[in-house]
């Protein structure tokens, strides 16, 4: 049978998104949390530097992958992988995404879960050893009732390159060499 491609569009509108059964928030969201920052106090071209690091391990990429069920032997395979491209094994693209996410808690502390993923790309490879950075961007903001709104994030990563300057893509559309991870995706966010 011919291939059949669907037409999607290059973004999850804010209008399709939707909260979890049973979201309801304690009256007492800061105690909970222990963020200040809610949905209000965003605004659309905000950037957050998260500050810290992370270095990846290689027992943690390994059980991450694992934990996924992903089989390439560029993620498990030592023996084969030192002979290859890199001369050593690639760290799971979805445990960068999954450390970029966690070191976003600094400033998006009140990001409480993905609510849907737009883009994403990985721009150059992690190993095991690699100390992770990030960045993110406000791209759009949208209410989600009274409790609740939509941030769009832009969030991108680097390797053993802190991101106070915000590395992204040079003028002639190239990354900065430190770029690992550009991702685009909504999170949900209480309103204070």
């Amino acid at each position: 049978p011919p291939a059949q491609v669907p037409t999607l569009p290059q973004v999850v509108e804010a209008a399709s998104l939707v909260l979890p059964p049973k979201t309801a928030l304690p009256a007492n969201r800061r105690q909970d949390t222990g963020g200040t920052r809610f949905f209000d106090g965003f605004a659309k071209g905000q950037r957050f530097d998260h500050a810290d690091g992370m270095t990846v391990e290689e027992a943690e990429h390994m059980i991450a992958t694992r934990l996924y069920h992903n089989t390439a032997r560029v993620h498990f395979n030592a023996h084969t992988e030192r002979q290859g491209r890199f001369g050593k094994r690639i760290v799971y693209g979805g445990h960068v995404i999954s450390v970029a996410r966690a070191l976003s808690y600094n400033g998006l502390e009140n990001a409480l879960f993905v609510a849907g993923i737009n883009a994403g790309r990985h721009v150059a490879p992690c190993f095991a050893g690699d100390t992770i950075y990030a960045w993110s961007e406000i791209l759009d903001a949208a209410p989600a009732g009274v409790d609740w709104g939509f941030l769009r994030l832009r969030t991108v990563a680097t390797k053993d390159r802190p991101c106070s300057d915000f590395p992204d893509k040079q003028a002639d559309g190239s990354y900065d060499s430190a770029v690992i991870l550009d991702l685009d995706y909504w999170v949900a966010v209480p309103r204070g």
